[in-house]
């Protein structure tokens, strides 16, 4: 693999990344952001699945990942959020192998855990400004949203008990039904049935979003970390999502298969299994409008 060193961009957006940073920031942040090397090649003709995964020492891997879907997770959007993206953002996939310098790749790994993924917003803005030459601007719309609520009897789960650890796990967590210790994160068991292990609502809600088609906001004021499962029908047209923790969910191969068509519908399920509900709403939302973008040479 040849690798490229990434020059700093003269102007970046420093926004802030899936699950819990303030976007549009204009400021440079103190600590350095940006991979030192990278290598990006269109993924190959018939290659199965996408992944994504986080790695010690601040690494980013990808196989057959979207460049638009690479710009909602380094900016924490949705796919209504972005505007004048080029089709073959969405249809063009490609596989990415990003490392940090040593001394960066050290601090990412003694960041507490849910530091870590803000930390990889960063670097993947860069990136994308660096490799891909995009340029951004932003604007403000009334858009469909969802507000996730505490149903009528209150929640059906409880507080974690899990203790995470502090370093991440050299190795991948195996795969759905395959056993192992627990992990942090959120676990798509196949299509229409997750797990969730020692995560906040909010991280939550941003998962729902991408099941829905339609950015979820948590308005249940509940603030603990919690476990719980649950399990639904999925309309045809749901499909990927990014899990917390690095890890994409959807069909792939050797996925199981999803739920009867006779189960619930996600609306039903939230409500029945967990004790929440989606209400339709509309709210002024942050869109990001792509000035320029190409696509990126191989290295």
């Amino acid at each position: 693999m040849t690798n490229r060193i990434l020059k700093k961009p003269a102007a970046l957006l420093a926004a802030a990344l899936l699950l819990g940073i303030q976007a549009w920031s204009q400021s440079q942040p103190e600590k350095k952001t940006e991979f030192e090397v990278a290598s990006i090649k269109p993924t190959k003709a018939g290659a199965p699945g996408m992944f994504i995964r986080m790695q010690p020492g601040g690494r980013f891997t990808a196989s057959g990942i979207t460049a638009k879907f690479l710009l909602e997770q380094a900016y924490n959007i949705k796919d209504s959020q972005i505007s004048g993206a080029p089709s073959w953002m969405d249809s063009e996939r490609f596989d990415i192998d990003a490392k940090p310098d040593t001394e960066t790749g050290a601090a990412f790994d003694k960041l507490p855990s849910d530091d870590r993924r803000p930390q990889l917003g960063l670097m993947l803005q860069a990136l994308l400004a660096d490799r891909f030459k995009l340029s951004l601007s932003h604007d403000t719309r009334d858009l469909p949203v969802y507000a996730l609520v505490v149903a009528k009897n209150g929640p059906k789960f409880r507080q974690s008990t899990f203790k995470p650890p502090e370093k991440l796990p050299d190795a991948p967590p195996p795969p759905a039904g395959k056993g192992g210790p627990p992990r942090q994160g959120i676990m798509m068991n196949g299509r229409g049935e997750l797990t969730v292990t020692y995560i906040d609502v909010r991280m939550f809600a941003d998962v729902l979003s991408r099941v829905v088609g339609r950015i979820v906001i948590d308005k249940t004021g509940l603030t603990g970390k919690y476990d719980f499962a649950l399990k639904w029908t999925p309309d045809e047209g749901q499909g990927m999502m990014m899990l917390p923790g690095g890890k994409l969910g959807g069909e792939s191969a050797g996925s199981p298969p999803p739920p009867e068509s006779s189960g619930p519908s996600i609306f039903t399920a939230l409500q029945e299994q967990l004790g929440l509900k989606l209400e339709s709403q509309k709210a002024p939302t942050d869109v990001l409008v792509i000035q320029h973008v190409e696509r990126p040479s191989e290295n």
